[in-house]
């Protein structure tokens, strides 16, 4: 639905709705740290910046953009809808008390003791490299801003 809507700003839309789903996956496989850190970073932050950048782009064709809506696309929605409600109550009830059993390892991989543990230890050089290009990132993005308003 991103890539086939005509608006920036309903893409925008569905790819916050897209993040979510991808916390909630992350919620699924017991990474709870990461779930909360998708939503917050990507859908506060990230998604912020990017409807930022849509309302400051000067569209000139503003009626092209926007969508009619028609009898065909509203049934189309409703009935996505519907399939959806009945999908989710398959797999409600298909796997009802089919996988009670985890592995006692997994809840305790996705806190943020153990994240932070393989960050410091495995990964701290990996993760400076990263710091380090965002803050190039930043600068770079800082001087060509100051360069086109002066």
């Amino acid at each position: 639905m991103m890539v086939t809507r005509r608006s920036p700003v309903n893409s925008a839309i569905y790819l916050i709705l897209n993040f979510l789903t991808i916390a909630g996956f992350f919620l699924l496989l017991k990474a709870q740290f990461l779930a909360v850190i998708q939503v917050l970073v990507y859908m506060g932050a990230i998604m912020v910046l990017f409807l930022f950048v849509i309302m400051l782009l000067n569209m000139q064709d503003e009626k092209k953009l926007s969508e009619q809506f028609s009898y065909k696309k509203i049934s189309s929605v409703l009935i996505t809808i519907l399939m959806f409600c009945l999908l989710g109550y398959t797999v409600y009830y298909g796997f009802m008390g089919k996988f009670q059993d985890t592995n006692t390892k997994a809840a305790e991989i996705g806190t943020v003791e153990n994240l932070g543990r393989e960050l410091i230890m495995n990964y701290s050089f990996p993760f400076e490299v990263a710091a380090f290009l965002l803050l190039a990132a930043i600068v770079g993005a800082v001087v060509l801003a100051k360069k086109k308003f002066e």
